[in-house]
């Protein structure tokens, strides 16, 4: 089976869409599925408002056209709601072919954040977005039923996954004032790393990730350790090194990071809102309270051990596996094609 999949946010971007896709591909690869993406690589870009390490496309419908007809897909998939979601969409419209899409961010809360918009036009937007899609793919039991509650139709589960070959506990001393206390993720606004960074916490406040809102904070809190972006084996072996990994994010659907922190062997203090208690839920791998400082200490209890254990359950070949069985179980193929051929994987 060919999937094409379109979305707005891919490389160089660092975000959890980006690594979810990624992922997806890699823990499909012995499944007989071959992923084609359709990214901004392939349009003219301008840097987005208020983020400009974010560049979205400026696609023309022709050009989209040719490039889901040379990549042959048997099935299509939208995974966000820019530009190039929007003119995919249209296509599969105008030429009645079924789809499917996928909810990722939080996008009321997120432009909330940045511009005085009522929410209710934003949700009102967004469900006329995934209206026309065979199945709208949620990452967790509770966005699931929260995107029913809100008028979505066909929502589905897709579980994500941690590549615990790279996440795993391993003997590191980053050379750090003890207990290090760690936040991985975009440095923006709606990330709420204020919340964590005003904390009087004792040893080391260390901040993995780079956006936006990096200078303003470094210059705020000149007592954090901002490292910026980090990537694979550095990024492994800072989650290793730390003692409890913080999330103060309240806008965030899922959270790749949690389950990267927990196979690394690292508790999780956060807020008691969807995201982290959807992943961690009453498991005895974190602290969710709404007291983020309280939170913090007691996660230095939490043994490292039961949090690998934990994350040891989310693979990327069941997040794999699951996400192509909604497509089949929805009928989302094309017509004309049955997903019977099995190409050499592409990504």
């Amino acid at each position: 089976m060919r999937i094409l999949v379109a979305t707005d946010a891919w490389h160089p971007q660092v975000n959890g869409v980006v690594r979810t896709l990624t992922k997806l591909a890699d823990g499909a690869e012995g499944l007989g599925v071959a992923f084609t993406f359709l990214t901004p690589q392939s349009f003219r870009t301008f840097a987005m408002p208020s983020y400009r390490d974010v560049r979205l496309a400026m696609p023309r419908p022709a050009r989209i056209a040719k490039l889901i007809e040379e990549a042959r897909p048997d099935s299509i998939h939208i995974a966000t709601e820019g530009p190039i979601g929007l003119m995919v969409r249209r296509y599969c419209r105008q030429r009645k072919l079924p789809f499917t899409t996928s909810f990722h961010t939080r996008f009321p809360e997120y432009v909330r954040a940045r511009v005085p918009v009522p929410g209710s036009l934003i949700w009102r937007a967004l469900r006329r977005f995934h209206a026309p899609s065979r199945a709208v793919m949620a990452a967790t039991p509770a966005l699931a039923r929260e995107l029913g509650e809100r008028g979505f139709d066909n929502v589905v589960l897709w579980p994500r996954g941690v590549d615990t070959h790279l996440f795993h506990p391993r003997a590191i001393d980053l050379c750090l004032p003890a207990p290090v206390f760690l936040s991985v993720g975009r440095v923006a606004v709606e990330k709420n790393l204020e919340a964590f960074l005003d904390l009087d916490l004792p040893g080391t406040k260390v901040i993995v990730g780079d956006g936006p809102a990096r200078a303003s904070l470094e210059e705020a809190y000149p007592d954090a350790i901002f490292l910026g972006e980090k990537h694979g084996e550095a990024l492994a072996e800072i989650y290793a090194a730390a003692d409890v990994f913080v999330f103060p994010s309240k806008t965030d659907t899922f959270g790749l990071v949690l389950l990267e922190a927990l196979a690394s062997g690292l508790p999780v203090a956060a807020f008691p809102v969807k995201g982290p208690r959807d992943v961690i839920g009453n498991a005895p791998v974190g602290v969710l309270d709404h007291d983020l400082r309280k939170a913090c200490f007691a996660a230095l209890d939490i043994s490292r051990q039961d949090c690998v254990a934990f994350a040891a359950n989310y693979t990327w070949e069941a997040s794999a596996r699951a996400f192509v069985a909604s497509i089949e179980a929805v009928g989302a193929v094309l017509p004309g094609r049955n997903g019977a051929e099995q190409p050499r994987f592409v990504a």
